[in-house]
Parts: structure tokens; C-alpha cells; sequence
């Protein structure tokens, strides 16, 4: 009986980093992660969003104020 319960704990140590692993915080958290990324989907978009989308970049980039440079030559 003592050899068994040897055996048991002697498997149970050699095993411990495997068991930490899936049981452990490490594991719940692979868990949660892998849950949640199945919940993701791809969206697809058509053409016509993405001419939308240029199109208002665009807008906006030749709205947004301008600084000119000053000519370091002039103040000497």
C-alpha cells in the first residue's frame, strides 16, 4: 500500500507542471482567451465604403492647419 501511494505521488510531482497548467490561472486564462476569440467574426466591407472612407481621409488631411517652416537664412 505504501509503494501505491508512492507511485501516486511520485507521478503526481512529475505531472505537476502539466496539471498547473491546464488547471491554474495560466490555463483559465487560455481558456478565456480562446472563448473569446471565437466570438470574433471577419466583416467584410464593399468597395463603395472604401472609397467612402479614402475620400473622407482625405477631406480631412487637407483640412487640418499647416504650419509653414520659416527660413533659418532670413534671421542672420
Amino acid at each position: 500500500m505504501v509503494l501505491l501511494v508512492c507511485a501516486v505521488a511520485l507521478v503526481a510531482a512529475a505531472e505537476w507542471p502539466r496539471l498547473t497548467a491546464r488547471v491554474g490561472s495560466d490555463g483559465r486564462a487560455a481558456r478565456d482567451r480562446r472563448r473569446r476569440k471565437e466570438q470574433l467574426r471577419v466583416v467584410r466591407t464593399e468597395e463603395d465604403d472604401h472609397d467612402e472612407f479614402a475620400a473622407s481621409v482625405e477631406r480631412d488631411l487637407a483640412n487640418l492647419p499647416v504650419i509653414e517652416e520659416r527660413d533659418d537664412r532670413s534671421r542672420r
